[in-house]
């Protein structure tokens, strides 16, 4: 567990404060949520996905759908199909719910990522700016 919180971690520096909180949050739902860790050597976890069942996707038509909210292999162990063995497994997920699309997202300038997906047969539906304004 602790190989997959730090995972985490790189994948989100921001989310250390809260990141018990979130694994102990998705391991109590496990009807809507699934995890995935990859380790190589049969011990050292390098990569995971997070899969969860929402209620709606931007471009989906179906409800739910499963959306991958992080997916991540470290840069070392990159181009070694994990990162594809990972999104296998987050589809015979979603299938085995009954879902016949799956959502993702990443930041518009994370062109890996944009290409990992696209490669992977995902097709860009929606482009979003997200605003923010402190009051008060």
């Amino acid at each position: 567990m602790s190989d997959y919180r730090l995972l985490r971690i790189r994948l989100w520096p921001d989310c250390r404060e809260d990141c018990d909180r979130e694994v102990a949050e998705i391991l109590a739902d496990q009807a809507r949520w699934a995890v995935f860790v990859v380790c190589v050597d049969g011990q050292r976890a390098v990569g995971f996905i997070e899969i969860r069942l929402r209620e709606f996707a931007e471009g989906a038509s179906s409800s739910p759908v499963a959306f991958v909210e992080g997916w991540f292999v470290i840069p070392e162990q990159r181009r070694r199909g994990l990162g594809t063995a990972l999104m296998k497994a987050a589809e015979t997920w979603a299938l085995s719910q009954g879902c016949t699309e799956l959502g993702s997202d990443t930041q518009a300038d994370n062109r890996l990522s944009i290409e990992v997906h696209n490669q992977l047969g995902f097709q860009e539906v929606e482009r979003l700016v997200c605003f923010l304004k402190r009051i008060g």
